[in-house]
């Protein structure tokens, strides 16, 4: 029995601005209406609501991580909660954490040519990886929630506005991040900018069931992925499927260089798990306060008028591998 899956391809993302057509018309004509080039985020919107009318139950995703986390957020806004489609994301954008942990293993015209022989044989779920997403929602009621699966704060804010500069973001996104990364610790060598990155931004926090605390934080991560490229994990070792983790670095962290060696390379040794100013843990839903903008997905995004947001864990999707 042939199963039924659309494609929602970001003509904008960094690979797919390199595509002759040949890609696009073989979409087309695989595809028909299930083929959708969306001009913009309303266009998303639209676009994955229709889909939830005609029940269409696997969508695949080609784009980078902004682009998975528009369309899981629009999934979420307009598909029923016990009904979500399975994804397949083919990972063509700037940045790519998602699909390193639940990606299809496909792109281009051999990602859609294994879609095609899958959904012919009835086999679209045959192999697929189960992940929640992290859901961030705002104080204001009215501001629908937004998903994705990477949420950075801080430091890492003011990382990701170095790296979407111009003069760098033209280059590929490892190189971006490179350049991200080294300009940012040569501002922690300038003692002109040493102390105001160093001392962070004010933040309150609450973990879980948690009370508030309020302090000074250099950098805060959390995501509900398992994995990240090339076995960067600065986060504890996970102890189950569900939830976020999360890392909490206090404003002047001690042995910083050899934290962040250690926490790049997954590494946990005993002196890093024992000291306060790095928190790693896992958690079902954090609240957060800062009053700056933070980053979902490589897309920085504002905190709302009194800095206060919310980050949970769900709901879960199933990812679909089409290459085991």
């Amino acid at each position: 029995m042939t199963e039924r899956f659309a494609l929602i391809h970001n003509p904008r993302s960094r690979r797919n601005g390199k595509d002759d057509g040949t890609f696009r018309n073989s979409a087309a004509r695989l595809l028909g209406p299930l083929f959708v080039r969306p001009s913009g985020r309303e266009h998303v919107q639209d676009a994955v609501a229709e889909l939830a009318r005609r029940e269409v139950g696997t969508i695949a995703i080609d784009g980078g991580d902004g682009t998975v986390s528009e369309v899981m957020s629009a999934i979420y806004r307009h598909s029923p909660a016990d009904a979500l489609p399975a994804l397949a994301v083919l990972p063509s954008g700037n940045t790519n954490l998602i699909a390193s942990d639940v990606g299809f293993g496909l792109r281009g015209v051999a990602a859609l040519d294994r879609l095609g022989a899958l959904a012919r044989d009835g086999g679209l779920r045959r192999t697929t990886v189960r992940r929640e997403a992290l859901a961030v929602r705002w104080s204001d009621p009215d501001r629908p929630a937004a998903l994705g699966m990477f949420h950075g704060a801080a430091a890492f804010t003011r990382g990701v506005g170095i790296a979407h500069r111009p003069a760098i973001d033209r280059f590929s996104h490892d190189i971006a991040v490179g350049v991200a990364i080294a300009s940012s610790i040569g501002r922690l060598a300038l003692r002109s900018t040493r102390r105001k990155w160093l001392g962070g931004n004010r933040i309150t926090l609450a973990v879980g069931e948690e009370a508030p605390r309020t302090e000074d934080c250099f950098l805060f991560l959390a995501t509900t992925l398992h994995c990240l490229p090339r076995r960067v994990w600065p986060f504890a070792p996970r102890t189950g499927n569900e939830g976020m983790s999360y890392l909490n670095v206090q404003a002047y962290p001690p042995r910083l260089a050899a934290a962040t060696w250690n926490l790049l390379r997954g590494r946990s040794p005993e002196w890093l798990d024992g000291c306060p100013a790095y928190e790693r843990g896992q958690t079902d839903r954090l609240a957060l306060r800062i009053d700056e903008d933070f980053v979902l997905d490589g897309e920085i995004l504002n905190s709302g008028p009194d800095g206060r947001t919310f980050l949970s864990a769900g709901p879960a999707f199933d990812f679909i591998r089409g290459v085991a």
